[in-house]
C-alpha cells in the first residue's frame, strides 16, 4: 500500500477516535461530571487529525504543480 493510502487510513481511524472522544465529552457534560481530562481527551486525536487532513488537502495541489513543471 502506498504512503497516501496509509495516511488516508490513519486519518479515517483518527476521525473515528475523535468522534468517540467528542461523544464522551458530551455525555460527561450531560451527566455533570467534573472531570477536566475528558474535555482534553478530544485533543489527543485532533492534533494528528489536523496534520493528516492538511496533508490530504494539499496533495492534489502539490501534484498538479509537479505535473505542470514536467509538461513545460
Amino acid at each position: 500500500m502506498s504512503t497516501n493510502m496509509w495516511i488516508r487510513q490513519i486519518h479515517r481511524w483518527l476521525s473515528m477516535a475523535f468522534t468517540v472522544a467528542v461523544i464522551a465529552n458530551i455525555v460527561a457534560m450531560i451527566m455533570q461530571v467534573q472531570a477536566v481530562w475528558i474535555g482534553f481527551l478530544a485533543l489527543v486525536p485532533l492534533i494528528p487529525l489536523l496534520a493528516t487532513g492538511l496533508y490530504l488537502f494539499a496533495l492534489p495541489y502539490v501534484g498538479r504543480r509537479d505535473g505542470a513543471r514536467q509538461e513545460a
